[in-house]
């Protein structure tokens, strides 16, 4: 696998290539464009006509004129500069503020900014307090964002909802940010956190979760969790994301079904915070590795059917299933990549519900 430095070192043709990926990975409705593949000449490769493709009749209407307003955003090319991570922050800064306002008018909750192991994090309980057995337990939350955005607000519209819903107290992690910390910077964090929260809490009754960015750092943080031996949490969740580099057919077909060209073909290898990540590091990809998915605890994937993740999260579903490890797949069809980050949609609505329930059967449960 070959990296690719983030650098102003890098040819301006090479640079815009990268940063539309990172673009795509990160909010691919608003995607600027890609130069198109050459047509591919192996046998099994087959040639997409120009196809009309009507929205999903599974999708509710509000989850139809969203992808309306989304899809007309991106014809009319709307979003940041690619190249620029300054002003990418600032766009994603005022888009993550608009969601969070939305899932606070919706889930109210009560939100503390703090340091767990020395490391930077937000509490959210519910508005009623934490009650019960749920007192016992505790969520992990890691934000998306390309690892280069998402803290604060970003990570907060992931939060709010699920500790309303589930009535759990969450804890999101702003993690440090790529490209100023590349991998494993993030999951050296995550590890802190998690360190310092089982002092508290016994580690079944410990959860963590995370979307896109978030989805993948779940990943690598329960592989890094259970290679330095610690003892593993009762359950994980892989929204959008996972250990896998995204690929197979939905890094085609899912683009294409909203609208953009094709993810680049390393899957995400070249992000500025994979740049550091050797190909065969089990912690940064830990669904290479059938020896440590066997020990990973039950495991949540979760997507919307159009989201270009789909092909990673349904292989690691199956590789889990492989080693014997309970391994749960939702998918909403017609829905995109991190499409719960919008409260208002009803599948936004049930997805936290899947959620809540699927952590509240498995969190400081004994194995079946």
């Amino acid at each position: 696998m070959r990296m690719i430095p983030l650098t102003r070192h890098m040819r301006p043709a090479a640079m815009r290539r990268l940063a539309a990926g990172l673009w795509m990975l990160s909010f691919p409705f608003l995607a600027l464009a890609q130069e198109t593949p050459a047509a591919a000449t192996s046998p099994e490769t087959v040639a997409l006509p120009a196809t009309p493709l009507p929205y999903s009749g599974f999708a509710s209407p509000e989850a139809r004129a969203q992808f309306a307003r989304m899809l007309a955003e991106t014809r009319e090319g709307k979003g940041p500069n690619p190249a620029d991570v300054a002003d990418q922050r600032r766009f994603y800064q005022r888009y993550n503020d608009d969601r969070l306002a939305e899932a606070e008018r919706r889930y109210p909750a009560k939100v503390e900014a703090t340091r767990i192991g020395g490391v930077p994090v937000h509490v959210v309980d519910p508005q009623a307090g934490v009650q019960g057995d749920n007192a016992r337990r505790v969520l992990i939350n890691l934000h998306g964002g390309a690892f280069m955005w998402g803290s604060g607000s970003g990570a907060l519209v992931e939060a709010v909802p699920i500790a309303a819903v589930s009535g759990i107290r969450v804890v999101t992690v702003d993690y440090r940010l790529a490209p100023e910390h590349p991998y494993p910077a993030a999951v050296d964090d995550v590890e802190a956190v998690y360190r310092a929260l089982l002092e508290q809490y016994p580690a079944g009754n410990i959860g963590i979760y995370g979307c896109s960015a978030g989805g993948m750092l779940t990943a690598q943080a329960t592989a890094r969790i259970l290679t330095r031996g610690l003892p593993r949490p009762g359950a994980v969740g892989n929204f959008c994301g996972t250990g896998l580099l995204f690929g197979g057919d939905s890094a085609t077909l899912g683009q294409l079904a909203v609208g953009v060209p094709p993810l680049q073909s390393d899957g995400g290898a070249s992000l500025p915070y994979l740049r550091t990540a050797r190909a065969d590091d089990p912690v940064a990809y830990p669904g290479q590795s059938p020896e440590l998915l066997a020990k990973f605890p039950p495991t949540l994937f979760l997507a919307g059917g159009r989201d270009f993740a789909v092909s990673a999260l349904s292989t690691m579903q199956r590789r889990l299933l492989a080693a014997g490890v309970e391994a749960d797949l939702v998918l909403f069809d017609g829905l995109w990549h991190a499409f719960f980050v919008y409260p208002d949609l009803p599948e936004s609505q049930e997805a936290y519900g899947v959620i809540a329930r699927f952590f509240d059967r498995h969190l400081g449960r004994e194995p079946r």
